[in-house]
């Protein structure tokens, strides 16, 4: 599901909107959108909404081990490990394969064959994202978040989810937590996307025909 597709933009956004409106909470406003950025990736990538779903719960208890254990490296190194781990794999497991595997093969221990293997729409953002969330609980310039929903909304929410940018953990931290809604602000969103959509389908679309 792209931002431009009708689907989106008269079905999903539409829908998402008036829940989150509906929402008397944040926490229910939060629920709300955990929910959509959920069906959103699952939408475009299946099974792989898994795999994110694998990188929040590495990240969460990652995170909770931290507060735990404040300036121990452990639980830091080892899911930094696991999330670029993951990374590597999906973004150059086929090409170390075809690089290294007739170097292996002649020197009598050949590799064992590698399929294609899928990269997922978006996941170095949302790893990355993941990573932030634990960089910035160990230097303590944000606290861990006990709630995962609350990381699993900063991690998968579908604005920034397959085209970035990578936003600071706590930087949005007070956000989630706790957020205003008001009418200028709505406005304001709405006036920034439709510019957006307009560059978008207008410039950036008809240029990558060219």
């Amino acid at each position: 599901m792209v931002f431009s597709s009708p689907v989106f933009l008269f079905l999903f956004l539409p829908l998402t909107l008036l829940a989150v409106l509906l929402a008397r909470s944040t926490g229910a406003r939060n629920t709300v959108l955990l929910i959509a950025s959920l069906l959103f990736y699952a939408w475009g990538e299946g099974v792989y909404l898994l795999l994110m779903l694998a990188t929040i719960l590495v990240n969460h208890l990652a995170g909770l081990a931290l507060a735990r254990w404040p300036g121990h490296r452990g639980p830091l190194v080892a899911a930094v490990v696991l999330d670029l781990g993951a990374l590597a794999w999906f973004k150059y497991a086929g090409f170390l394969a075809d690089s290294f595997g007739p170097i292996f093969a002649a020197l009598g221990m050949p590799l064992p064959p590698v399929e294609a293997v899928h990269l997922p729409i978006g996941v170095s953002f949302f790893i990355f994202q993941g990573i932030s969330y634990v960089v910035d609980v160990y230097r303590g310039q944000a606290e861990a978040q006990r709630n995962p929903g609350a990381v699993a909304l900063y991690i998968s929410l579908f604005p920034q989810l397959i085209a970035g940018p990578i936003v600071r953990y706590r930087d949005v931290a007070r956000q989630i937590a706790d957020r205003v809604m008001a009418i200028p602000l709505f406005a304001s969103g709405v006036r920034r996307f439709v510019i957006g959509l307009a560059k978008k389908v207008l410039i950036a679309d008809q240029v990558a025909r060219i």
